[in-house]
């Protein structure tokens, strides 16, 4: 299973949160301690919003802890709004097209998780990718087919409907091809202004997923401190250090939306 974040407030530079805290993403792409699956050296991804209206990428096949140009990348780029991402191959090959985050216009996109079976389901679930989309199909996961077809279910204009039919989809292929293993997700995906998350299994198994809020967030020493108030929202696969009480666990099947350092936790019902 992959690691990841996404952060939304204040501009900050972005190796603050990679590279700095005691278990920084960059650590946890060596050893994740929160994972059935310690090492996430399959490349990774950064993804950030600056003056532009679509979000800059940066993505490749390197381990994360072994990429210079990721680390001098991260010390220039401030960003108020960005995603990052290290994989664990499920079974897909590892290529940059493979890497998160993913996008399409203003819309940005990472996951952790697996369709179970995919490779039973695979071509059914590529025929629901509507046709103008499906030329953005570069890569061969199943994160990125969630992603178009999630698009196809008018992810740019509702965001929670169109991630609720495309789970629904997928469930029904899934059980119509007979696959014997399970749905597990978390996502992230923002407009560039309002950011979402979601936690999801149909075994109520799903991978772990944790937020923090503050008026902005800062690294003392190995440690995050979050200034009191409202701004700035983290959400994570696995907390950065050991300040247990800064860190809330997303509940299973909970969809979660930040826009403003303001968070909203609601039922993800399918």
């Amino acid at each position: 299973m992959c690691r990841w974040l996404a952060y939304s407030g204040p501009s900050l530079v972005i190796e603050d949160l990679l590279f700095k805290p005691r278990n920084s993403l960059i650590r946890q792409s060596l050893s994740a301690s929160r994972s059935i699956v310690p090492t996430n050296g399959d490349g990774f991804g950064l993804g950030w919003y600056g003056d532009n209206f679509r979000p800059g990428l940066f993505r490749d096949t390197l381990p994360a802890w072994n990429d210079s140009n990721l680390r001098s990348l991260s010390e220039q780029i401030a960003s108020r709004l960005f995603f990052a991402h290290v994989r664990a191959s499920t079974g897909t090959s590892t290529s940059r097209e493979n890497c998160h985050p993913f996008r399409h216009g203003n819309l940005m996109f990472m996951h952790n998780g697996a369709i179970g079976g995919f490779h039973q389901v695979r071509r059914d679930i590529e025929q629901m990718i509507p046709a103008p989309l499906y030329g953005d199909r570069l890569g061969t996961t199943d994160s990125e087919a969630f992603f178009l077809l999630a698009l196809g279910n008018g992810l740019a204009s509702d965001i929670e409907g169109a991630l609720k039919a495309t789970v629904a989809q997928i469930l029904e292929v899934m059980a119509r091809a007979g696959s014997g293993e399970p749905f597990h997700m978390t996502a992230a995906i923002t407009d560039g202004e309002t950011l979402y998350a979601l936690r999801y299994s149909n075994d109520s198994c799903s991978p772990t997923l944790y937020y923090a809020t503050g008026a902005a967030v800062g690294v003392a020493g190995r440690d995050l401190e979050f200034q009191p108030g409202c701004g700035a929202v983290l959400v994570l696969s696995e907390p950065l250090d050991d300040s247990v009480g800064c860190w809330t666990a997303i509940p299973e099947g909970c969809l979660v939306r930040a826009r403003a350092g303001a968070v909203e936790i609601s039922d993800f019902g399918v």
